[in-house]
């Protein structure tokens, strides 16, 4: 396996990203991972490699705007952000690496942004969220509430800059003030409307940031084929705490898209 790390001039600043490729060249188009509301590539931990060696293909992930080792923001997302990675952050990403036909990934509100990404360019094969938002649930409101309050520990505040250094606290506010705001009360997720490629929606019948609402709303609201993987037992980071069954449910979703 080939790993490259790689910094793409945006209109807006520097964007981190990292590619792993199978040894030998695939003729699969590339999957690219969007990360969520406090993650970065390197908090993908080995799961774009062990994606990578399941799939036989090549996994793109980058950090947003602000986020791990790309450049530092100073303003906070607007109430549109999620909208926005589509339609002025990724089409930069994806002119830069020369992209044609690709698949999306995204956790959390990397799915979200997956799904307006797809729905707005055709050159999109193919869609998989996990633990994805659709709307606001009060759920939602109370894991973020929570994880706020948590944060406001030296030790676990620590664990974030950990990945975001000095970056740390805008990641937090861009996500606490952004979610929690009575104006961002009524987002939710209407571009699945537009989404025509195939999807699969994973989620943790535990997940603390959202209920399986989620992944239905996605699939009865999708205009393409699309499908939901519920793992029981399992709260927000299904690719983590249950690796293989997540990797047996992609790799079975990719074969029968191909078929």
């Amino acid at each position: 396996m080939n790993i490259e790390d790689h910094f793409i001039q945006t209109q807006q600043g520097k964007v981190f990203v990292k590619i792993w490729s199978p040894q030998n060249r695939s003729v699969h188009p590339p999957i690219i991972l969007l990360h969520d509301s406090l993650g970065s590539v390197e908090l993908w931990r080995d799961f774009p490699e062990k994606l990578c060696s399941s799939l036989l293909r090549p996994i793109i992930a980058y950090d947003r705007l602000g986020f791990g080792k790309s450049e530092l923001r100073l303003a906070l997302p607007s109430l549109k952000f999620i909208e926005e990675e589509s339609s002025i952050y990724f089409p930069q990403i994806k002119s830069a690496l020369k992209l044609d036909t690709y698949a999306l990934l995204g956790h959390s509100v990397g799915g979200a942004m997956a799904v307006n990404i797809a729905a707005s360019d055709k050159d999109c094969d193919s869609v998989i969220t996990i633990a994805a938002q659709a709307y606001v649930e009060d759920l939602t409101l109370k894991g973020i509430i929570e994880a706020e309050r948590l944060f406001q520990q030296p030790q676990q505040f620590d664990k974030l800059a950990k990945w975001h250094g000095e970056k740390a606290s805008w990641v937090l506010k861009a996500w606490t003030d952004t979610w929690l705001s009575p104006q961002f009360k009524d987002w939710s997720l209407q571009h699945i409307r537009d989404l025509t490629c195939p999807l699969l929606a994973i989620h943790g019948s535990e997940d603390e940031y959202g209920s399986t609402a989620f992944p239905e709303y996605l699939v009865r609201n999708s205009s393409g084929p699309a499908q939901m993987e519920i793992i029981e037992g399992c709260k927000h980071v299904p690719h983590k705490s249950h690796t293989n069954q997540v990797l047996s449910a992609i790799q079975s979703f990719i074969e029968e898209k191909s078929t």
